[in-house]
């Protein structure tokens, strides 16, 4: 499913209009980006979990000459299905 697609979905299931809707998921994004940034972790219980995780620093090669580079240090993220999405899609 795309963006336009998820907000159409919206619109139709709330009675909004596809503005709303679309200010709606943009609300959502920004939400998990700022609980991100500020705890490292949110919650939307029985739907999932966001977190992040500190990956350190490697060397990798690229595949297509060889040369081995240095793969920066960076935060991940990560996400984990709650219970009712779960059941959902078995």
């Amino acid at each position: 499913m795309s963006r336009s697609e998820l907000v159409n979905f919206m619109a139709e299931d709330a009675g909004l209009t596809k503005a709303d809707a679309a200010r709606a998921l943009e609300a959502l994004e920004k939400g998990v980006k700022a609980g991100l940034k500020e705890s490292g972790k949110v919650t939307i219980t029985g739907f999932c979990t966001f977190a992040t995780k500190q990956k350190e620093a490697t060397t990798g090669r690229n595949p297509k000459t060889g040369e081995t580079v240095q793969i920066a240090a960076r935060t991940a993220v990560t996400i984990k299905a709650g219970s009712k999405l779960k059941e959902a899609l078995n």
